[in-house]
């Protein structure tokens, strides 16, 4: 089953939630934890969200190299500005899903559109 949401004019976390819902399947009658449904998610418009500007500069996105003193910490402007707006709602999405082996074919029902 597909489903397709409009992004524009929307906030991100919103829309991440929508999405991750019905990634889990939690809208469906036969949800079971352990099995992914059948769906393909498309988001379209993605660059047509609202960014909050005071959030553009004051939400930071963490990842680390695994060595001593790796962590990198980027700004959402950064990452809207190296890979666009879909990267900051892919990220949404992402933190949203349940964390088990089960997330990343999650993800792999989701497209995301400019």
């Amino acid at each position: 089953m597909k489903h397709t949401i409009d992004a524009k004019g929307k906030v991100p976390g919103r829309i991440a939630t929508q999405v991750a819902v019905i990634l889990m399947g939690k809208n469906r009658t036969d949800f079971a934890r352990n099995k992914i449904p059948d769906v393909e998610v498309e988001v379209t418009s993605a660059g047509g969200m609202v960014l909050n500007q005071k959030k553009l500069t004051d939400k930071k996105y963490a990842r680390h190299s695994l060595y001593p003193g790796g962590l990198t910490l980027e700004s959402m402007a950064h990452v809207v500005e190296k890979k666009g707006a879909k990267e900051v709602l892919r990220r949404a999405v992402y933190g949203m899903l349940p964390k088990n082996k089960l997330r990343p074919r999650m993800m792999k029902n989701l497209k995301i559109h400019e």
